[in-house]
Formats: C-alpha cells, structure tokens, sequence
C-alpha cells in the first residue's frame, strides 16, 4: 500500500494525485504514513546560504578578494569577521610582496642569496601559514584573532564584540 507524501492518505496504486489534498503522487511514501509536515530549511536574507562555517573557510580561499565578496554578500557576525580578517591579513601581506617584488633590498647580497630572497621566502612562508591555518580554524567554525589584525578585522566587520 502506498501513502501521500504530503497529508499520509492511503493512494491506490497507479494514482497520479492524492484524493485528499491533490499533491502529485510522484513522491509517494511507502510503509507508515507520514507522521508530521516536512520542513524545508529557510536560507535567512543577507546570507549566502552556505553554513557559517563553510562561509568562514571560503572568506580566505582567495585572500583579500574573497574577503571582500563576502564582507558584502553575507551579514552574519562570524563571517563577516572572518572576511574583515581576510581583507587585513591578506591584504598587508599583499602590500609588503609588491614592495618586495621592488627589490628594494636586493643590493645587501649574502652569497646565493640576498637579503631581499631571503624576506620574500619568509612572507611567502608566512602567508601559507596564514592562510592553512586561518582556514582550517574557520572551518572548525573557531575564531582565531590574528594579534594586530583581529581589532582592526573588527572594526571593518562593524561588530567590534563578536
């Protein structure tokens, strides 16, 4: 015997719309009847619909520029610090490999290396760090505050007590 998905009435085989509130039987249960209405979730307005945390993880994907896509797009707290976060961290460290790609050091030379190579491999070690990290914690939907970053994250958030 199979039921309304909808309301739990008995159908007849073959029905294509239950007798008693019209829904297409195309989703018709079978066993027990249904036991209560069927809820869908509802996405709340200013969000992206992604799970906070999985919002939180892509504020970062892309630096500073996912930041400011989701510092638009999303109103909840969490990401919204998150993505302030992204756009300072990753936004300074952008700033000091433009004025490193200058080479502004590149005349103090120790051997192989100069002192210029040397800075440049430490911020591109130093962002990939940052960047793992702040992700994998905004996944585990934590909120790691960078020291220097996180007040000012706050501020552009617009929450300064998240």
């Amino acid at each position: 015997m199979a039921f309304c998905g909808k309301c739990g009435t008995s159908v007849a085989e073959g029905v294509a719309f239950c007798p008693k509130c019209g829904a297409p039987t195309g989703t018709v249960v079978t066993g027990a009847p249904a036991t209560g209405p069927v809820i869908t979730p509802v996405v709340a307005p200013g969000t992206s619909g992604l799970t906070e945390n999985v919002a939180g993880l892509l504020c970062y994907v892309l630096g500073w520029l996912t930041g400011i896509i989701f510092l638009i797009s999303d109103k909840r707290p969490f990401v919204r610090f998150h993505a302030a976060q992204s756009i300072v961290v990753f936004g300074t460290l952008t700033i000091i490999r433009i004025i490193l790609s200058f080479g502004i050091f590149g005349w103090y030379s120790l051997g192989f290396f100069s002192i210029w190579s040397l800075i440049s491999l430490l911020v591109s070690l130093i962002t990939l760090i940052a960047w793992v990290g702040l992700m994998v914690t905004a996944y585990q939907g934590k909120k790691f505050e960078v020291p220097i970053a996180a007040g000012i994250a706050k501020s552009i958030a617009g929450n300064p007590t998240i």
